[in-house]
């Protein structure tokens, strides 16, 4: 580690590392290093919007790396998720393809490596919303980064330039191969994890040609390979959009519109989804993700679970899982969970390819005295969480690489208990940052004394996976299906709900 006089902006001290475009201050806390907004790409703007990620111009002298850089272009949180999400600080700005790193030592040390992808519903971006100091306290370096969502960085045009988003983090994953070595980490031992739309953004990177290489490990929380749109949904989507702006459906007139009218149109576009999903098609209607990947032939060839099951990243170790709970916490931050008509457990089960009569009575056997909104939270959990996690572990359980199963059943104590254990909740204690002064993921979700032999447990099992590939428990295999449940008091059990996964046998 060395240390040198002033250099462009920040302060005279703090360790300094070379990259390939150029050197970068960082600073330190908690005895370690941590380097903030660093670009991984050229600013997405100009001629470079809508369009794929562009080398970095390299600089001179040394560039300060001791505060988050610019966040990507994206909508204002809804209210009810904007209360569960810290808030870092961050603005919107052009130079937003940038990355964080936490290291216990730079220098050539070979450490594992663990990168996070971000979810945010591909439309929100909460990259400097994680603190990687634990991990980098345990012997990992640690990587955040942004990516382009919503039209940014997902619109389809069919004009061959489809999923910049992905592109995006593969220039990520690339500038972790190329610079990593100098900030002490293994670029040949690469964990990527992620929650929500980045453990999508995973699946589909373990399909996607141009990912090769590029890691060795994945951990997927909340987010499997199911979630991609068609090449003509996904066209008539954003001709929608064009329509709503009143310009051609071209990139460059779509290019030529303002950031702030086109994240106007998008939020346009998403009111009417929500208004009638049926237009969009099954695979838009039963997520709400307008901006998800989409299979373009090129970027991403096929559907990833496809792929995955003619044996597309059989080399990579896997961790997948999900919450108990993960249908619950927009029906309960919204207030809507009291409120919810049959009708509408009855039209959820049928967008998911189920017999709707028999859906709705077996989940009722299943939960006598839940009501209809416990019935709907329970349906959309299975439905896009847990049954499309358990596709993908079938799918890869076979492969030469290992595969491991989990769930997170810890249940908040927020809204009178009501949440359980619901999306996003086991950010804080993957991370470690149970402590208020981190400013965690859904902090208000996690109550006055959570639990931290729950942190431990987690935390600890992400690590000894990036490090050795072995997180601590038996492989997921058929038919015992071996899941590690993570609570206050940790086990692994064999088929949790089966009678719920046989239902849905033969849909999704």
């Amino acid at each position: 580690m060395t240390t040198a006089g002033a250099g462009q902006g920040g302060g005279s001290t703090g360790p300094i590392v070379k990259t390939r475009s150029g050197e970068v201050r960082g600073t330190v806390v908690d005895a370690v290093a941590v380097f903030k907004g660093i670009p991984f790409a050229a600013p997405p703007f100009g001629n470079h919007r809508l369009r794929p990620p562009q080398p970095v111009e390299p600089w001179s002298g040394v560039r300060d790396a001791t505060a988050f850089g610019a966040a990507p272009p994206a909508l204002p949180l809804p209210p009810e998720v904007a209360a569960l999400i810290p808030d870092a600080g961050v603005v919107p700005g052009e130079d937003c393809l940038n990355l964080n790193i936490w290291t216990p030592k730079v220098g050539a040390v070979a450490l594992p490596v663990m990168v996070w992808i971000t979810g945010g519903f591909f439309e929100f971006g909460f990259g400097a919303s994680y603190d990687g100091r634990r991990f980098a306290r345990d012997g990992v370096v640690c990587v955040t980064f942004n990516y382009r969502a919503g039209a940014e960085g997902f619109l389809d045009l069919g004009d061959g330039l489809a999923n910049v988003g992905l592109l995006d983090q593969v220039a990520a994953l690339e500038w972790v191969r190329d610079n990593i070595a100098t900030f002490g980490g293994d670029p040949g031992n690469v964990t990527v994890f992620g929650e929500s739309a980045g453990a999508m953004s995973i699946a589909t990177l373990l399909a996607m040609p141009r990912a090769q290489g590029l890691f060795r490990r994945a951990i997927l929380q909340s987010g499997a390979a199911n979630a991609v749109t068609p090449t003509a949904a996904a066209q008539r989507i954003a001709r929608g959009l064009a329509a709503r702006l009143g310009v051609p459906p071209t990139r460059d007139a779509i290019a030529a519109v303002p950031v702030e009218r086109l994240l106007q149109a998008q939020e346009e576009l998403k009111v009417d989804l929500e208004a009638d999903r049926g237009r969009w098609g099954p695979e838009v209607a039963a997520g709400g993700l307008p901006w998800q990947p989409s299979v373009d032939g090129d970027v991403v060839p096929d559907r990833p679970i496809d792929r995955i099951t003619a044996g597309a990243g059989a080399g990579i170790d896997l961790i997948v899982g999900t919450n108990v709970d993960e249908g619950r916490v927009s029906l309960v931050a919204t207030g809507m969970a009291d409120r919810i008509p049959v009708e509408a457990v009855t039209a959820t089960a049928a967008t998911f390819g189920l017999p709707a009569d028999i859906a709705v009575a077996a989940y009722r056997a299943v939960h006598p005295d839940g009501g209809n909104g416990d019935l709907l939270a329970a349906l959309q959990t299975d439905g896009f969480w847990r049954v499309p996690a358990l596709r993908l572990a079938d799918a890869h359980a076979d492969a030469p690489a290992a595969t491991y199963m989990y769930e997170f059943a810890w249940r908040s104590p927020a809204f009178g208990g009501l949440l359980g254990a619901c999306h996003g909740l086991e950010i804080a204690f993957v991370f470690d940052t149970l402590d208020p002064s981190f400013r965690p993921m859904l902090g208000p979700a996690l109550g006055d004394h959570p639990p931290q032999q729950l942190a431990d447990a987690m935390h600890a099992a992400w690590v000894g996976f990036a490090t050795s590939g072995d997180p601590g428990w038996p492989r997921y295999d058929l038919p015992r299906r071996a899941t590690m449940r993570f609570d206050t008091t940790s086990e692994v059990v064999d088929d949790p709900r089966a009678a719920e996964r046989e239902l849905w046998d033969g849909v999704l």
